[in-house]
């Protein structure tokens, strides 16, 4: 399993042609404590750098985007239920959704674990 980054401070674990995707414990860090978290519908469509959640928290609302095209296949319905998991457990059991990717070249722009550490340093 391959795990990317994005510079808008979103994971990607990477399954044959299923990217899983979430927050980054950065990303939840800087947001506080969270209190709601809107996911995308079954089936919808997205489009690279397009709006896919939004989470909020008690300081602000974020937008998480979707890193790469494809069609949402799952949702985590254990985060809609309970949104602090993404404060308790950001890089594992809190992820938003699930995408089978349409193309897998636009993996290409995202980041490894180590430029994802020297970008958030």
């Amino acid at each position: 399993m391959t795990t990317l980054y994005t510079s808008d401070h979103e994971w990607l674990q990477i399954e044959g042609d299923v990217a899983t995707i979430g927050i980054t414990d950065y990303a939840q860090s800087q947001l506080g404590d969270v209190v709601f978290v809107e996911l995308p519908k079954l089936g919808r469509s997205l489009k690279k750098a397009e709006a896919a959640a939004v989470v909020e928290s008690v300081k602000a609302a974020s937008d998480v985007y979707a890193p790469i095209t494809g069609e949402v296949v799952e949702i985590n319905d254990a985060l809609a239920a309970d949104p602090a998991l993404v404060n308790s457990d950001a890089g594992s059991k809190a992820w938003f959704f699930k995408i089978k990717m349409a193309d897998k070249s636009e993996l290409d722009g995202l980041m490894d674990e180590a430029a994802y550490a020297a970008h958030t340093a």
